[in-house]
């Protein structure tokens, strides 16, 4: 790849020692809250350990900071502060240690001496540096980066700070360790073998790892033999040579320390040393860190009515007239006025002029699945377009109105002329909206591309797809920078076809470009304000979306607001009903309460009394629950996919709140407004928009944040569009994330637990989520958690939002919610069969999940909720199943521990308390959100899926009307499929769809 002389002018700083100030962040400051404790830490989850090289000290990774003890154990006296970031540090020789550091947005490589003294950065950059690892004489330090394209071995040398490669593309190495005559660096490979490297670049293959299983954590051992950690679920063995001298411990997977024959490691929590003849023994250490106990108020609030700020996808025709999705209808706004075109139960989204603007294209699910639909403007009348086996969405009128460009479910870009369609992209990870060159030569679009396959992070570039040569070219916006979110963001083409818009660091930039989309000068500032949602107006100014409201702007920077008029206010709440029922639970009782009638007038409960006279519903033969709540969904994730299904399918499950840290913002607004409205049917819906992330992202529906001044933008766009929380996610700093939490007026999340604990951040998601480094310090890889962990959930009152995924293992002896008709009617069609398929395979070799980690996940969180802290169920639906995963995860709870009351309490009062609101309870003055269940869920947890009725704020659904529309799909008659372009081959490894990344704890 040729690169540009500003490209190489940003791309080949040298690595330099450079000097920094220590942070004023430390224990005791300014993180520190008013109310707040010191929490004593005994065990360790995740952490590693290196010894110096006299013997009398070690060191140790504990909740993201590097601390020093006596070798023989004891107090532990930190070193490094909280916005360091700092982990796996190395001892050198004289005390010095180095360790890894994000302190700045990307990994970088420190040093500093044992006393705290000396702090000192060796690499810097937009790449990262990894492990690093002291030679034996401390004139070098083996380490990790993908400077190269893939993570090879590199070697610092400390007193210049000369880097050389050792191993390069396409490997992806990780923890290199040197032997002891410092001659060789041992390393793992992909998680599934053993290799040397010599300081001249001479490579020997160790160990090749079994089938299912992993390696970890490389060293040298007695004689030259390798040593380490070998996994599969259930099981991790540290090994030396082909023997495992460690079995039945949770063998952490660093690198081990060996002296003749004795070694120590880290396990069960602990830093543990094991003689030559097996006698083990713990050296213990004890830290104290401050954690903030005093959460912020939750605000919350049910939303009532007001202007329609939910403004998705807006185009505009070549005379000015704007189409766009709002409460669940597609509108045309011209002359200040706008027009619904559709109404109705269905999910109408993404419209597109025709070129002459007498038409718009549009994708619909009114047939069962979403399909491109034609309305005439002239007549309104409406016609299937180009009818196909799988989804079509976000469609593109060619500049000439004879063919549409649009994406299917799994991330394909096809092109269609009606009569046939034909493939011309692989499969790509949620892609953007395709957008024309003005011959129609070329289609752009948004993609991401990783930095290397070891991390899944990278830069939403410009996809450029040459439909004449059959070439794909990835282009960046701007250098290490990324399209804002990969939707409507850009990339868009000019009418003229000379120019492409974008947003980057939400601001919209404008370049020159040719025929084929290649940039011809340097990327335009337009605009200073938060601009989402571009769209060009003529070839001189563009239309976008700024914080609810429709901004137009020339490119000189002009700018005028463009009124849409639409308002929307909450429905009138149904009638007074008084309802019958066998028994009901309130959302405390430790027992049902019996034969009683619950009185719903103005959506809310008005009585709970003993059942007399007549009722208006009948329901003696069932069980009345609270509603249930997913505290942990991405409705939009793949909500153009999913289309009206979705709302219906929560309900049919009992489902009547759900809560998303992180969507696609006008996706999200526009639900959230047209449930609230009554114009879409589904539950009640709290949300935040993209979640803030830092300079790499993978979803399309990050937000990359690079400073302070960019987080205010963010903030902004938070705070005018209501979001009811804000998620800081996997690759912002710790100093951004502290300033989110100082400058937010909403509960924030993380994937992280500390220092978040002591900043202020209100809860985790996930057991233990994606993450930086690669590992979580608060669950390991076979599924367990330690003091350190649980201690400061409970004191810091943080709640955790468990996602138990590793839940799917229970379809090995009960698939009833994989096969139910709720799951086979409203699913659509594709996700049906894979999670059919999924569940199917559970308990064979094929199946993906592991009971034996489950049960740690649900250990872990048990702990935490009889210690008092705070666990609300969510499930990362759709990545896990909508509605059926929240069952399956209550189910997990009971069979590992949890009495089913306590399942049903963290979908209830626990997520309400997170809300701030009065749901989760069935008692005079709550919202009449309510499930009517078949036998006794208190009893029998799978009781709670048996749903035959559910109410939403006094409005009652039977199962039989959520599936009605969707109970009969209609057959249709598809165009034909041509042979793919060559542009469709895949040769590129992450070519994939969204769908085949099923990890735990994504987002």
């Amino acid at each position: 790849m040729e690169l540009s002389r500003r490209e190489l002018l940003t791309r080949t700083s040298q690595a330099a020692a450079v000097a920094t100030a220590a942070s004023t962040l430390t224990i005791g400051g300014a993180a520190q809250a008013e109310s707040g404790e010191r929490v004593k830490l005994t065990q360790g989850t995740n952490i590693s350990v290196s010894r110096s090289r006299d013997g009398k000290w070690l060191a140790i990774d504990l909740v993201t900071a590097i601390w020093v003890l006596p070798a023989g154990g004891g107090v532990a006296r930190k070193l490094t502060d909280e916005l360091q970031d700092a982990t796996l540090p190395s001892f050198g020789p004289g005390g010095r240690i180095v360790f890894q550091s994000y302190r700045d947005g990307n990994f970088h490589l420190h040093v500093i001496e044992r006393d705290g003294s000396g702090l000192r950065q060796l690499t810097s950059g937009k790449y990262d540096h990894r492990e690093p690892a002291f030679s034996p004489d401390g004139e070098l330090i083996a380490f990790v980066s993908d400077r190269a394209g893939s993570y090879g071995v590199h070697v610092l040398e400390v007193a210049t700070g000369e880097i050389t490669q050792l191993t390069g593309v396409p490997d992806e190495a990780a923890a290199p360790q040197w032997s002891a005559d410092g001659t060789r660096v041992i390393f793992t490979v992909g998680n599934a073998s053993v290799d040397t490297v010599t300081l001249d670049g001479v490579r020997e293959r160790l160990v090749t790892a079994p089938a299912g299983t992993q390696v970890f954590g490389a060293a040298f051992g007695p004689g030259g033999q390798p040593s380490y950690t070998r996994m599969r679920p259930g099981l991790a063995e540290l090994v030396l040579g082909t023997t495992a001298v460690v079995s039945g411990e949770d063998v952490f997977g660093f690198a081990p320390i060996w002296s003749d024959g004795s070694v120590l490691y880290t396990a069960d929590g602990r830093i543990r040393s094991r003689d030559e003849n097996g006698v083990v023994k713990d050296v213990p250490f004890e830290a104290t860190v401050p954690v903030r106990t005093r959460r912020r108020p939750h605000r919350t609030r049910n939303l009532t009515g007001g202007p329609v700020k939910g403004i998705a996808s807006p185009v505009v025709s070549g005379d000015g007239k704007i189409a766009f999705r709002a409460l669940n209808a597609l509108y045309v706004l011209s002359g200040g006025k706008a027009t619904k075109l559709t109404d109705g139960r269905y999910f109408d989204s993404d419209p597109d002029f025709s070129p002459d603007g007498r038409k718009i294209v549009y994708a619909s699910d009114r047939s069962g699945v979403a399909q491109l639909w034609v309305r005439d403007l002239e007549t309104d009348e409406d016609e299937l377009y180009a009818p196909a086996p799988h989804a079509q969405i976000t469609p593109r009128f060619s500049p000439d109105g004879t063919k549409v460009a649009y994406l299917d479910q799994d991330g394909q870009v096809w092109i269609t002329d009606r009569q046939a369609r034909r493939q011309v992209t692989p499969t790509l990870f949620q892609p953007g909206r395709p957008t024309w060159s003005k011959d129609g030569n070329t289609v752009a679009l948004a993609a991401v591309k990783p930095f290397s396959r070891r991390f899944r992070e990278g830069t939403s570039q410009i996809l450029n797809v040459d439909l004449v040569g059959g070439e794909l070219k990835y282009t960046e916006p701007l250098p290490f920078r990324s399209i804002a979110t990969r939707g409507d963001d850009g990339p868009v083409w000019s009418p003229d076809g000379t120019k492409i818009a974008f947003v980057v660091e939400s601001v919209a930039w404008v370049v020159p470009v040719d025929g084929k989309g290649v940039f011809q000068g340097e990327p335009r500032k337009v605009t200073n304000e938060v601009t989402d949602s571009l769209a060009w107006h003529g070839n001189d100014s563009l239309v976008y979306l700024n914080n609810g409201r429709i901004r137009k702007s020339t490119l000189d920077g002009r700018v005028t607001t463009i009124r849409h008029g639409l308002t929307w206010r909450k429905p009138k709440a149904p009638e007074r009903k008084v309802i019958h029922v066998g028994a009901y639970w309130d959302g405390e009782a430790h027992e049902l309460k019996r034969d009683v009638d619950i009185v719903v007038e103005g959506g809310s409960v008005k009585e709970v009394r003993p059942h007399r006279g007549r009722a208006d519903v009948d329901a003696s033969h069932l069980t009345a629950i609270p509603g249930l709540i997913d505290a942990h969904n991405h409705w939009h994730l793949r909500g153009r996919q999913w289309g009206a299904r979705q709302g219906n399918v929560w309900l049919a499950y009992g489902i009547t709140t759900v809560r998303s840290p992180g969507d696609p913002v006008y996706q999200m607004v526009e639900t959230r407004e047209a449930l609230a409205a009554g114009t879409l049917t589904g539950p009640r819906f709290y949300a935040t928009g993209e979640a803030v992330d830092g300079s790499r992202v993978y979803y399309n529906f990050m937000r990359p944040t690079l400073s302070k001044a960019q987080l205010d933008l963010e903030l902004r766009r938070a705070h005018e569009l209501g979001y009811d929380m804000i998620k800081t996610y996997v690759r912002l700093p710790v100093e951004l994330q502290r300033a989110a939490v100082q400058r937010s007026r909403v509960p924030l999340s993380s994937h992280y637990h500390y220092p978040a604990a002591n900043l202020g951040m209100d809860g985790q998601e996930h057991v233990g989520a994606t993450n930086r480094l690669g590992y979580s310090h608060t669950i390991t890889r076979q599924g367990k958690a330690y003091q350190d962990v649980v201690a400061i959930f409970t004191a810091s009152g943080m709640s955790m939002t468990p996602t138990l995924f590793q839940s799917r293992a229970l379809y090995d002896n009960d698939k009833s919610l994989a096969t139910d008709e709720r799951t086979r009617v409203l699913y659509p069609p594709w996700e049906y069969e894979r999670n059919l398929a999924d569940a199917n395979a559970q308990g064979t070799p094929a199946g993906t999940s592991s009971r034996a980690v489950l049960r740690g996940w649900v250990e872990f969180a048990l702990k935490v909720h009889r210690g008092g802290g705070f666990v609300i169920t969510g499930t990362d639906a759709p990545l896990d199943s909508p509605a059926t995963a929240t069952h399956q995860n209550l189910r997990a709870l009971v069979e590992y521990g949890f009495t089913p009351r306590e399942a049903l309490i963290t979908a209830t009062r626990n997520p309400a308390k997170w809300l701030g609101l009065p749901l989760g309870a069935i008692k005079p003055g709550a919202p009449a959100d309510i499930a009517f269940v078949e036998g006794n869920p208190l009893a029998d947890i799978k009781a709670a899926a048996n749903v035959k009725q559910v109410m939403v704020a006094g409005r009652l659904h039977s199962v039989p009307e959520l599936l009605e529309p969707y109970q009969q799909s209609q057959v249709l008659t598809t165009s034909a499929a041509l042979d793919p372009l060559p542009s469709a081959e895949n040769k590129h490894w992450w070519h994939e769809p969204e769908w085949a990344e099923r990890v735990c704890c994504d987002h």
